[in-house]
């Protein structure tokens, strides 16, 4: 053999050999994904989330509105309704007055809100004490001792039943010379500011006093008035009368 052909018997041979050498070589072997699978609940939970409700702070409890009205001669307050015009509102206290002198028990149930019961004030700061249209029905049968609050001057507590306490001064001015003012405080000379404290329609149940006592006799209910299904009815009893 010549040269040549001796040199390319040696390249095959070198490639024979480099290809046995590879198959010979263990595979490289690849890493198998890992395939994230979420439970089935847990599925459930990602797709239907539901945004939970905001926490509410509880509301603030209502304490009524009130107003301070100037103490002069007598003063106004807005009219919100037909009060002032509605035959039913004078008929209201004429029944009132029915009922407290003549002890109707019945009656005067029927006179008070069934919303928002009466509240009575036998003093202008005193206790206020609210009665519900079945509390009332035996208004002038109970013999409880409710606390009405400080007499003016000497302090003293005052307590007795509605009966013997309330009733008493209403009968007092409805058998006097009053007259009827509608969403009007109507007073005679005051130690104290005279308020009423609603910002609700009103009728004033006014006695101006004698002249025999320098009007300091007068006396004042105020008879909170308010519509109910379109009906008057009796929110509030308040009393104002001159005070050392």
């Amino acid at each position: 053999m010549n040269t040549k052909t001796l040199s390319s018997l040696s390249i095959a041979l070198m490639l024979l050999a480099t290809i046995a050498t590879a198959c010979a070589s263990p595979a490289q072997t690849l890493p198998t994904p890992t395939l994230l699978v979420f439970p089935t609940a847990t599925s459930a939970l990602i797709a239907n989330q539901t945004a939970l409700p905001l926490t509410q702070s509880p509301a603030t409890p209502s304490t009524g509105d009130s107003t301070a009205l100037p103490a002069l001669a007598s003063t106004t307050s807005p009219v919100s309704s037909n009060i002032c015009s509605d035959p039913q509102a004078t008929a209201l206290i004429d029944s009132l007055k029915k009922a407290v002198t003549t002890a109707d028990g019945q009656l005067l149930a029927s006179l008070i809100s069934p919303s928002n019961g009466v509240d009575v004030a036998y003093f202008h700061n005193g206790t206020v004490i609210n009665y519900d249209q079945t509390h009332a029905r035996f208004l002038f049968e109970t013999t409880y001792q409710a606390n009405w609050g400080a007499e003016p001057g000497s302090g003293a507590e005052k307590t007795g039943s509605f009966h013997d306490v309330v009733v008493p001064a209403l009968v007092k001015s409805f058998n006097q010379a009053y007259t009827l003012h509608c969403n009007e405080l109507k007073y005679g000379g005051a130690s104290y500011p005279v308020t009423f404290p609603y910002k609700k329609d009103f009728y004033s149940i006014y006695f101006p006093g004698t002249d025999a006592n320098g009007n300091l006799d007068w006396h004042t209910w105020v008879a909170g008035i308010e519509y109910v299904n379109g009906k008057p009815y009796l929110y509030a009893l308040t009393q104002f009368f001159w005070e050392p």
